[in-house]
């Protein structure tokens, strides 16, 4: 081995996955719509806690992911998904 070579410094755990190419749903399929009220489209882009899910998970573009979050603020509000995942009680 060479004096300059250090494994694994700085890398985590080492293991590296070959990159799965990922395209936005939304630009590929040109029908499908950002829409609050289409709640099985998006309860996908939200995690069980309540969160909405980063670009780098989904794989949608910057455009769509700002519409996404938008919508799935809408669907909140008017208690279409939940804020989170905790059930409310009463102290």
């Amino acid at each position: 081995m060479s004096e300059n070579y250090v494994e694994n410094e700085g890398q985590g755990s080492g293991r590296h996955y070959p990159a799965r190419p990922k395209f936005c749903q939304f630009c590929v399929d040109k029908s499908a719509v950002i829409n609050y009220k289409n709640i099985d489209t998006i309860r996908r882009f939200v995690t069980e806690d309540g969160k909405i899910r980063p670009r780098r998970q989904t794989g949608t573009c910057a455009k769509h992911q700002r519409a996404l979050a938008g919508e799935v603020k809408k669907a909140r509000h008017i208690a279409l998904l939940p804020f989170t995942s905790e059930a409310w009680s009463e102290r």
